[in-house]
């Protein structure tokens, strides 16, 4: 399984996910996901439990994602946004340029009832190491970040929300690669994408068994 995800403390949205085991097929999926506690007790996958809640059926939640990107190729990214209302106090998804998708309430949160205090962008994968060796689950496209547009897979445009709705750019980003080995990062800035990163990688081999 394949996720990637904008992380906030106490809470997790996912939107871009490959799970067979869920969907039964290797296409990749716009889903949701939130959990309040780091998965202990709390959460679900996009509309199979009370959580988020979805206000328009513009954007089917758990379809395949069309069209996709190819290597050395055509490009496609999705513009992603989640921001708080200040009045009611809700967790908006926003998708494209001004379509909302829906909410997650406030009465989910805890220390997200103000605000949020860290915010990830990033990617990760499930390796149970089956016979002993990390799996070949590949991130992104399967490349590793150094390779670039057209090859490797990438976030851009990183913002913030401030307390007045403003966007904010990323000025510094704290960067991790739990298996460098495996999958890597690499940031990036220009006047076209603002703040960026690559990431991705293969998963196993020669460097990463």
């Amino acid at each position: 399984m394949l996720n990637y995800m904008l992380l906030m403390k106490s809470l997790t949205f996912m939107f871009l996910q490959v799970s067979p085991e869920l969907y039964g097929d290797n296409r990749p999926r716009f889903f949701t996901y939130w959990t309040s506690d780091a998965y202990q007790t709390t959460g679900c996958y996009n509309l199979l439990c009370s959580g988020f809640v979805q206000i328009n059926n513009k954007i089917a939640i758990g379809a395949a994602i069309s069209p996709r990107s190819s290597f050395n190729g055509r490009q496609f990214d999705i513009g992603l946004m989640v921001w708080k209302d200040p009045k009611h106090g809700h967790w908006w998804l926003e998708f494209g340029s001004g379509l909302l998708v829906g909410y997650w309430p406030t009465f989910l949160f805890s220390h997200l009832r103000s605000h949020a205090n860290m915010v990830q962008f990033g990617g990760e994968i499930v390796n149970t190491r089956s016979s002993g060796f990390h799996t070949s689950t590949q991130m992104g496209s399967g490349r590793f970040a150094e390779e670039g547009f057209g090859k490797a897979a990438y976030f851009r445009n990183l913002q913030t929300v401030d307390w007045d709705n403003n966007l904010v750019p990323f000025k510094h980003l704290r960067l991790l690669a739990d298996h460098s080995n495996c999958y890597d990062i690499r940031q990036g800035r220009n006047n076209v994408w603002g703040t960026y990163f690559y990431y991705g990688g293969p998963g196993r081999n020669v460097r990463c068994p």
